[in-house]
Order: structure tokens, then sequence, then C-alpha cells
């Protein structure tokens, strides 16, 4: 499980990745790479990891439902998602 920094971490990252978002579009688009490497490195879109919303888990996320593959697979077994069922053939 990750801790609670981590999770916060990527909190400030995301507010971070959206004020720049518009600086960011700007200078790409004039080709100035200077300038975007003045930038703050964590406003980049490429460093934001996605956790599990219920247990931190960073790896094997959807990103539909936000939760890692082995709580989705948990919660559609207790039939706490609609319409999700285990598939039987």
């Amino acid at each position: 499980m990750a801790s609670k920094g981590k999770i916060e971490k990527m909190k400030r990252n995301a507010r971070l990745i959206e004020r720049y978002a518009a600086k960011r579009a700007k200078l790409k688009a004039a080709g100035d790479y200077d300038g975007l490497a003045a930038l703050p490195r964590n406003s980049s879109p490429t460093r934001y990891r996605r956790y599990c919303k219920l247990t931190g888990r960073m790896r094997g996320t959807y990103r539909k439902f936000q939760i890692s593959r082995i709580m989705l697979r948990d919660m559609a077994l207790d039939g706490l998602i609609p319409g999700m069922t285990k598939a039987s053939w």
C-alpha cells in the first residue's frame, strides 16, 4: 500500500499540472524548449501516477473506476458494481 504522503504528493502534482498546462502548451507550440526546461519538473503530466482510491496501489489501476484490479474484482463479486458479473463459460 502506498503511503499517505505519496498520495498527497500526487494530489499536489495534479494541481501543478493543472496550473502550468496553458503555459506548457504555449511554450510547446512556440518550440521554446529552454522555457519548458525552466518550468517545475512535477508540472509535467508524465510524472503523474494514478493510485487506487481505496488501497493506494499504483499498479493495475483501472482509470474508469480509479481502483485497483484486485479491489475491482472483490467489489464485483460482492455485487457492489452494477452490471458487472463474473464471467463463466
